[in-house]
């Protein structure tokens, strides 16, 4: 299936500096988004390894690291060797400066192998899926209010309105034995992905994103609107956002998925 793709970064309006970084290669069907934690800038060192090692595992000029897990594809596996390198690479930097202790990254990523999806993620960006005129979060959240959530302690609501809601429990470079989760899943032609940093999920709501995807057509105007509707709701962190389309035209998958956004 073809992919076309298109991501953007903004800053933001409260925060002076932006430590997301993100990939969009079509080519080889990668989408990542990182969004980096630490002082002194040191978040934007770690989400820029992270994005670095990622790629260049994938172009296969680094080997497979950590164990390989037979209930996952080797695509997924790749994937998962990736992060666990990339791990390891802001843990090192971390030690070779006091600047960067403590420094951290969230990463969701996803890889696009013919009509499979591979996904793996740590923290709180978010992988979306679109299909047939509905938006579902691929991913979950590894943070403390996600887990009370889970557990049944706070609702949703009050999740969203937590002052704890950006208290991570993963994130690359926090200890040596971090691991992502991982899912798998066959993709259909008409199918949009949104990858995205909490700056746009603290901000604009699932509907409301659904409604950028299906009005703005094209992945790199779909991002644009996003950021602007992140901004307009308060700008308070670091906006990302990667869109993939994927369909047998460029066209297709938005044109699909619009059709069924208007009979809902």
């Amino acid at each position: 299936m073809e992919l076309i793709a298109a991501g953007k970064t903004d800053t933001g309006i409260v925060r002076s500096n932006n430590e997301d970084n993100f990939i969009v290669d079509e080519k080889r069907g990668l989408l990542v988004v990182a969004d980096g934690m630490g002082g002194h800038a040191a978040g934007e060192i770690a989400s820029k390894i992270a994005v670095s090692v990622i790629s260049e595992h994938l172009l296969g000029r680094q080997r497979f690291f950590g164990e390989y897990n037979n209930l996952y594809s080797p695509s997924t596996n790749n994937l998962n060797s990736a992060l666990r390198l990339a791990n390891s690479a802001i843990l090192e930097a971390a030690a070779s400066s006091p600047q960067l202790h403590g420094m951290g990254t969230t990463v969701a990523a996803a890889m696009i192998c013919g009509n499979r999806l591979t996904i793996a993620h740590i923290g709180d960006s978010r992988v979306y899926l679109v299909r047939s005129g509905n938006i579902e979060q691929l991913t979950d959240d590894h943070s403390v209010v996600n887990e009370q959530v889970n557990r049944h302690l706070i609702t949703p609501e009050e999740a969203a309105n937590s002052l704890s809601k950006n208290y991570l429990t993963k994130a690359l470079g926090i200890s040596a034995d971090m691991e992502a989760d991982l899912s798998e899943l066959t993709l259909l032609s008409g199918d949009i992905l949104l990858l995205c940093t909490d700056g746009l999920s603290n901000m604009v709501t699932d509907e409301k994103m659904l409604e950028a995807i299906m009005l703005a057509h094209k992945p790199a105007a779909i991002c644009d609107l996003l950021i602007s509707k992140a901004n307009e709701e308060g700008g308070k962190d670091n906006i990302t956002a990667v869109i993939g389309s994927i369909g047998k035209t460029k066209w297709h998958s938005i044109l699909f998925n619009y059709m069924a956004f208007l009979r809902r």
